[in-house]
């Protein structure tokens, strides 16, 4: 599951997806993608809806959301 900034920002590094490449594949505005990854180690607060379209649409990308006690991302592709 998508929970932090860093980890959606770590996720969208290894896919190669600049912020608007990834909020027009996800279906959001690009200031959703720069707010959510600006909370850093923050959990999210954006609503689930933004966070799954977000964490749906880097997995079609070949992202694996990792949470074995911290919230990590790796290439699966």
């Amino acid at each position: 599951m998508l929970t932090t900034g860093n980890q959606l920002k770590a996720a969208r590094a290894l896919a190669g997806l600049d912020q608007g490449t990834l909020a027009k594949k996800a279906g959001v505005n690009i200031n959703t993608i720069s707010s959510m990854e600006k909370r850093g180690a923050e959990v999210l607060t954006s609503g689930l809806d933004k966070i799954q379209s977000v964490m749906r649409a880097l997995e079609g990308e070949g992202i694996e959301f990792l949470n074995h006690g911290q919230p990590g991302v790796r290439l699966v592709k």
